[in-house]
């Protein structure tokens, strides 16, 4: 059985279930190590939103500055608003050919995924 809430515990790493301070599966540098799989997945979510759709890009091999500022472009590139969480770009609204194309164009290798 698993814990389903604790409080005083703060986030959990999804990698090794245990609180981010004592996370046994980070890199040297103290981060959570990122997948290398060098997949970036363009994808669509409404789960937990209202039904309001959501376009999610994962596996972006970047820092958080220049994920955050990767963001602020393709924002602005769409017209919409979004956010960065846990290295995952949030982009609201269904924008997954426009952004498949503007990452291609700057040299990622996206694709698109989901339905």
């Amino acid at each position: 059985m698993s814990i389903v809430y604790r409080t005083g515990v703060g986030r959990i790493c999804p990698g090794c279930r245990r609180p981010s301070v004592q996370c046994v599966c980070k890199s040297v540098a103290g981060r959570p190590q990122r997948s290398q799989s060098g997949q970036i997945r363009v994808a669509r979510q409404t789960q937990g939103r209202a039904g309001k759709a959501v376009t999610v890009i994962t596996g972006l091999p970047l820092d958080e500055q220049s994920l955050a500022s990767l963001a602020t472009e393709l924002k602005r590139r769409c017209g919409s608003g979004g956010t960065v969480r846990d290295g995952v770009i949030e982009i609201q609204g269904e924008h997954r050919d426009t952004l498949v194309a503007e990452l291609t164009r700057r040299g990622f290798p996206a694709k698109r995924s989901g339905g």
